[in-house]
């Protein structure tokens, strides 16, 4: 079975929504991310929930479209995290079809953001979202174990685990810790390569996750590996920032470049489950 692709808000940062409909019209993909709130302060993101002109225009450009938006970003669990703040953005994910909201643990009590991770899920069930935890090794959610032990506290439809393959081998992460995450805890996983050896400091991990991402196939993850843990069907967003080598070649050459190396990766044959 053929995994959905997604072209994920970070590899086009500098894409509005309308337009990145477009960009994945023309390359082939069946879904789109946007991100509405900023990774960090000062940092690019398109706040459709605080834009009604906006959003009523992208709802009506998807309803014309074979492509849907799948996941929203970004929603920070830090020590003063109040679920109903994130309302208006999960009602305008609703609008827009959304199927999941990426998620990211910064608050370094581990009760308090497990609690907080609970809440967030019980509202987001109510749009029809999933609430996607993911694990990154400078986060207080450092691996898939962390991420697990996180979602496994919370109750109702929403639980949901993300993995990131550049992520995952830059964690502790181990396949079988991929292998033992529960399969409806599964709804999209992000693809990328890197380059080994990996950073050793957070702020290069970091740039390197926001910056620095390798085509699938031209670093050194085990990505094989990692897809062969995952559902066959597992929808698969690619999440490739790199933009000397975007710049290189031209948005278009680079798109098709790297549906391509994604598809090559998850052609061979695989077990999946």
């Amino acid at each position: 079975m053929t995994a959905p692709l997604g072209l994920a808000a970070l590899t086009v940062l500098d894409t509005a929504p309308l337009e990145q409909v477009d960009l994945a019209e023309k390359h082939g993909f069946d879904t789109i991310g946007i991100r509405l709130l900023p990774a960090a302060p000062g940092t690019t993101a398109y706040p459709l929930h605080e834009d009604d002109t906006a959003l009523d225009a992208l709802v009506r450009r998807l309803a014309d479209s074979p492509v849907t938006v799948f996941d929203l970003e970004i929603i920070r669990l830090g020590a003063d995290f109040d679920a109903k703040a994130y309302v208006p953005l999960l009602e305008a994910g609703a609008r827009l079809g959304a199927k999941a909201v990426l998620v990211g643990g910064d608050d370094r009590d581990r009760a308090r953001l497990t609690d907080s991770y609970a809440r967030l899920a019980e509202l987001c069930a109510t749009y029809g979202i999933v609430a996607s935890l993911e694990f990154m090794p400078w986060t207080a959610v450092p691996d898939a174990t962390a991420a697990v032990e996180i979602v496994s506290q919370a109750d109702g439809p929403a639980r949901s685990v993300l993995v990131d393959a550049l992520h995952t081998a830059r964690s502790t992460t181990t396949l079988d810790d991929l292998a033992a995450i529960p399969r409806e805890w599964l709804h999209y996983a992000q693809m990328c390569d890197g380059s080994t050896p990996a950073p050793t400091h957070d702020a290069e991990l970091i740039r390197h996750a926001r910056e620095e991402r390798l085509v699938p196939g031209t670093g050194g993850i085990d990505l094989t590996g990692i897809w062969s843990r995952l559902p066959a069907d597992l929808p698969v967003s690619i999440e490739l920032p790199n933009e000397p080598l975007r710049r290189a070649v031209g948005t278009d050459a680079w798109l098709d470049r790297l549906v391509a190396a994604t598809r090559a990766v998850l052609s061979p044959s695989r077990q999946g489950f």
